[in-house]
């Protein structure tokens, strides 16, 4: 007797193993991506880059619902094969003529022939469907005339043709599938089954056409919307530097107004003093008596200028604030250094009251300007035989430096003009003139440094400017109190 191998071994290498069930749900998950991804590029034909967002929304519902109907199309064939009742294969022909006019339009869509595929769907589609029942053939597909009608409403943007379009599906709807009752060939007795699912099926379209209709109006509405918000939002920030760009060039031309008058003064000084000594042969004693006056009004064009290039490298960005340790009381002993013969021109003393370890962390050269610019002008407005004091101290936050002067003070009104940043400068009490744009600076630059200015001033009584600046982090901290 032969003995039959055993079962393992006899279908060893014959019969694959249907796999786990891990594998089978990775199959079925890979088959569905490719199907979304199939049908997301049958939504998409004929999308191009340059279509508006609302003309894209449109095509790709066009698309979709032409499709969806190509695919219910094959249920009348798929239905006659299993039917009992054989039709004719021309009955077959006839009744699938609407899903051949679907194929078409996505074809024409696919080749960016938009018109054609709105032609095609609206008046073929609608006629070889009234073919069909013309023809004597019920499949059940009458309500496709009702959806052709309500898609035209949303997709034909020509009254006139959307109106012909309409009227046109429903006197087909109404006449052929309505009031025709006597058909030679009907679906209902062939297969009941499937006549209902095609009655089912359009009327599922129908719905889910006014479904998508619905959702991209949504959809698209809500796009204006943010759209909007975001030309609101625009449109604020184009105001906002339409205003700074306004109240920049008001500056700019006050400032080189400014500039124009301000410097005519030392250029005739310097005309008329050298004219004078080349016509008249001037002794020494006198040109020595008219160099102070020209000297001083080059130093007011030196201080000028200087601000003004620091001005305009400011407005351009070109700034860099480079922070670095600074001995604040160093700084300002080298600024007194630097404006003593200012100061001694009018006598007035200036003074020094300063901690020895406060030390700042800012940009040196801007901190240098600040001083300067303050010191200069509280000599400025000190009548002479004035004082004023240069203060740099340590406290909880930081380092404060401050300038105090026995001068004029400044007025209510003039200090407001100050705090907006406007232009503000009257004549020194020597008579000397000046622009407001150095403490303009000193605002701008004490800003960018982490700092803030106070300001405390009575008429006749004297001015104080302070300013605090960050501490260097690597000093030795304050005692605590």
């Amino acid at each position: 007797m032969k003995i039959l191998p055993q079962w393992p071994t006899f279908f060893h290498g014959r019969v694959k193993p249907f796999g786990t069930v891990a594998d089978w749900q990775g199959k079925f998950q890979a088959a569905g991506n490719a199907s979304s991804q199939s049908f997301e590029r049958i939504k998409g034909l004929g999308l191009t880059i340059g279509m508006d967002d609302y003309e894209k929304r449109k095509l790709r519902i066009f698309n979709q619902l032409n499709f969806l109907q190509l695919v219910a199309g094959f249920i009348v064939p798929i239905g006659g094969a299993f039917s009992t009742r054989h039709f004719p294969p021309t009955v077959w022909i006839v009744a699938c003529l609407p899903a051949i006019i679907n194929a078409l339009v996505l074809t024409l869509n696919a080749r960016r022939q938009y018109d054609l595929a709105k032609i095609a769907y609206f008046i073929l589609y609608t006629l070889t469907t009234g073919i069909v029942y013309i023809w004597g053939i019920n499949m059940g597909v009458e309500l496709s005339f009702i959806l052709t009608g309500i898609l035209s409403v949303f997709f034909i943007q020509d009254i006139s043709q959307m109106l012909f379009t309409l009227g046109m599906s429903m006197v087909s709807y109404f006449v052929l599938a309505g009031l025709c009752k006597n058909y030679t060939y009907e679906l209902a007795t062939a297969n009941i089954v499937f006549y209902v699912f095609n009655q089912l099926l359009t009327l599922a379209l129908i719905f889910y056409g006014l479904f998508l209709i619905k959702k991209e109006n949504a959809g698209y509405q809500q796009s204006i919307l943010q759209q909007k918000e975001v030309i609101y939002e625009k449109g604020i920030l184009l105001q906002k530097q339409t205003d700074e760009l306004t109240q920049l060039n008001a500056f700019k031309n006050r400032l080189f107004s400014i500039i124009a008058h301000d410097l005519k003064s030392p250029i005739y000084a310097l005309r008329n003093l050298f004219r004078n000594m080349q016509q008249y042969d001037l002794p020494a004693s006198e040109i020595k008596e008219m160099v102070p006056e020209v000297v001083g009004e080059l130093d007011h064009t030196t201080n000028l200028m200087e601000n003004v290039l620091h001005w305009a490298r400011s407005q351009m960005q070109a700034y860099t604030v480079k922070p670095q340790p600074i001995d604040a009381s160093e700084l300002a002993t080298e600024v007194i250094r630097l404006l003593r013969l200012q100061a001694d021109a009018k006598s007035v003393r200036v003074t020094l009251k300063a901690d020895v370890s406060a030390i700042a962390y800012a940009d040196r050269d801007m901190i240098h300007l600040i001083l300067r610019n303050l010191l200069s002008n509280a000599i400025k407005y000190t009548p002479e035989n004035g004082a004023i004091e240069v203060g740099t101290h340590r406290t909880q936050n930081g380092v404060s430096l401050s300038v105090h002067d026995t001068g004029t003070g400044i007025s209510a009104e003039a200090l407001e003009k100050i705090r907006e940043s406007n232009f503000y400068s009257t004549k020194g009490t020597a008579g000397e003139a000046g622009t407001g744009l150095g403490l303009m600076l000193c605002k701008e630059f004490i800003n960018v440094n982490g700092g803030t200015l106070q300001i405390d001033s009575l008429p006749g009584k004297g001015s104080t400017f302070t300013f605090t600046l960050p501490p260097d982090e690597e000093a030795t901290p304050l005692p605590q109190a």
